[in-house]
């Protein structure tokens, strides 16, 4: 049977760091195995679920380079979800209920305030045919509930181990609403089913869920896939991540500047038995993946961390990766100016401001009486022509003999003089980049701004 794995979002909201992990984690499964990623909308909430969100979320994992082998919405799937339905109720595991939610409360603040757990007790099982009727001529309309079995579900979890839990501490799970739609359980274990899901990795705020799908699947005559519960990403301070935290959102850290293999390879390595690292192949990634090694402790978001990850990423991408990035960026150079600068970048768009000290103009700084002495030493003393990764050293031997300075002293009020900064690429590698024209010119304008 062919690996197959789904991620099932709610177009109810922007995808974030948070649920992209659930997506990666799937993905890079499916690449390790051979298998099929599938993509399902889960958009039965016709109130809040829009097109723009759906559109959104396809575009996030195509930038990512999650490509799915199939996408497809439950909302064009009712009629499957009805005809499962009609059948669970003719079987008698699906039953009506007729308690309005101020009833229900009232019965769970009763079973709380008794010491019991606040479990549904089934009282419309016991109602009448005649009983029903009347609840119905008054104007009450049902919800459905699915009819839990009796005694305990067990699964070996991919992540968690061996996982146990009694039906009887859980309510019957409402499937159907009042209203007639369905609630997200059902129709996933009728699609987990139809589409032959073989495992299903998602957080461990599912596990309990998990108990109750397995119910159903069984009730339906169908083994059950492979589970697998992550532990999930929190915030700084432990709480859960939102996706209504912009911030976190896939096309805000887009924005901000981080590639989308950084994004993958965080997702693919935090919290888990591997080092948070940077994989420009995630072939490469994928082979190293593995359920098992997946921690079952949260880990805390570090938006920081993201981004030194991403100048990791940046540090080791090569030349005919990189210079189409840029391009898009309207940024153009050579392989040569990418070697020099990457070092010294922790996004893309930062290549632009090396890019402006390389070919632009610079505000030059200002100097001391020492360092003018040395700046007019320097422009005296350029060295020949053709400037290569040799000059720099060569110029400021001559500097340091003719000036006495050295060290600091020395190669500062340069640096200063050459880019406008006191930090960057190393000037070896840089100063051919500048040119003899240029560092000329700026050695003579940083002596003017001087007085």
């Amino acid at each position: 049977m062919t690996t197959t794995v789904r991620f099932a979002p709610s177009p109810t909201g922007r995808l974030h760091i948070g649920n992209v992990r659930t997506a990666v984690l799937n993905w890079l499964f499916a690449l390790k195995e051979n298998g099929r990623f599938l993509l399902r909308l889960d958009d039965t909430d016709q109130l809040r679920s829009r097109e723009e969100y759906a559109q959104a979320i396809i575009e996030d994992l195509a930038w990512l380079g999650i490509q799915p082998h199939e996408t497809f919405r439950q909302s064009a799937r009712l009629s499957r979800y009805e005809e499962v339905a009609e059948r669970l109720k003719r079987e008698g595991l699906l039953y009506p209920c007729y308690e309005t939610e101020r009833e229900l409360a009232l019965k769970r603040k009763a079973a709380l305030m008794a010491g019991r757990p606040p479990v549904y007790d089934r009282a419309a099982l016991k109602l009448t045919p005649e009983a029903r009727k009347a609840l119905e001529e008054a104007g009450r309309v049902p919800h459905w509930r699915f009819r839990l079995p009796e005694g305990t579900i067990r699964w070996q979890d991919a992540v968690r181990g061996e996982v146990e839990i009694d039906l009887a501490t859980l309510s019957d799970p409402v499937l159907i609403r009042a209203d007639g739609s369905f609630l997200y359980t059902l129709p996933s274990v009728i699609d987990d089913i139809d589409y032959g899901i073989t495992h299903i990795i998602r957080g461990d705020d599912h596990v309990t869920n998990t108990a109750v799908q397995i119910a159903l699947f069984q009730a339906l005559g169908a083994t059950p896939p492979r589970f697998a519960h992550h532990a999930l990403l929190v915030d700084k301070d432990g709480g859960p991540l939102s996706k209504r935290l912009g911030s976190l959102g896939i096309a805000d850290l887009r924005k901000q500047g981080l590639e989308p293999e950084t994004i993958v390879s965080y997702c693919g390595t935090v919290a888990s038995a591997e080092p948070v690292r940077p994989f420009l192949d995630m072939k490469e990634l994928a082979e190293i993946f593995a359920l098992e090694k997946l921690s079952r402790a949260p880990a805390r978001f570090d938006e920081e961390e993201l981004f030194a990850l991403n100048a990791r990423l940046l540090h080791a991408m090569p030349c005919e990766m990189a210079l189409p990035r840029l391009k898009a960026l309207g940024l153009e150079m050579d392989c040569h100016a990418w070697e020099v600068i990457r070092p010294n970048l922790r996004t893309l768009a930062e290549a632009a401001d090396w890019l402006a000290i390389i070919r632009g103009e610079i505000e030059p700084p200002a100097l001391t009486e020492e360092e003018k002495n040395l700046i007019e030493s320097a422009l005296n003393n350029l060295p020949p022509e053709p400037w290569d990764e040799t000059t720099w050293k060569t110029w400021t031997s001559t500097l340091k003999q003719l000036t006495g300075l050295k060290g600091r002293r020395l190669f500062m009020p340069l640096r200063r003089a050459l880019t406008g900064r006191e930090h960057g690429p190393e000037m070896s590698r840089l100063l051919p980049l500048i040119g003899p024209e240029k560092a000329a010119a700026r050695l003579r304008a940083a002596l003017t701004d001087s007085g």
